[in-house]
């Protein structure tokens, strides 16, 4: 058993990934060769039964890393504001937040009217159409700004207990 943050794991899952590339790799670039007739060849060093066995246990560990994480994440809970949420909960919701934030940013950067162009379907009539906007500018601009705050505080409560809150894992 290993205990550690969520932060330490996704680390160790970064470096489980980039070990398995590098066997991957040396598979790949090792498992055949060519030699010229009459040419003593140049082996690679390769031992596919090797290969095979190191990366099915880094696999292993990465399945019980994020089985672990995955496990903390909906057992886990987090104060956000007043609410108190789980992890993976929190994830969701800074999602769907996210969404609705990259609308609100369309909306507040739209003109209270435009002038649109003329299409080329359209272009015999020469009489000039406009686009308004149909809401309160200043209203969207505040929802922005709360929307942006909630997510703010949802990923520094995140941070931190990703940093501080330790659980088990089985490796």
């Amino acid at each position: 058993m290993a205990k550690m943050t969520s932060a330490y794991a996704n680390k160790l899952l970064k470096q489980l990934g980039e070990d398995k590339e590098f066997w991957s790799d040396k598979e790949n670039n090792s498992c055949l060769y060519t030699a010229a007739v009459g040419e003593t060849p140049v082996v690679p060093d390769y031992n596919y039964s090797e290969v095979t066995a190191t990366i099915a246990e880094i696999d292993r560990k990465i399945c019980v890393i994020k089985h672990a994480i995955n496990l903390a994440n909906v057992t886990s809970q987090i104060q956000v504001g007043k609410e108190t949420m789980t992890v993976d909960t929190v994830l969701v919701a800074m999602a769907q937040k996210n969404k609705r934030k990259t609308f609100l940013d369309y909306l507040r950067k739209q003109q209270p009217k435009m002038r649109k162009e003329l299409q080329a379907y359209n272009m015999r009539n020469t009489t000039p159409e406009y686009q308004y906007i149909n809401y309160d500018l200043d209203q969207i601009k505040q929802e922005y700004e709360k929307v942006t705050a909630e997510i703010m505080d949802m990923q520094l409560a995140l941070d931190k207990h990703n940093q501080t809150f330790e659980f088990e894992i089985p490796l």
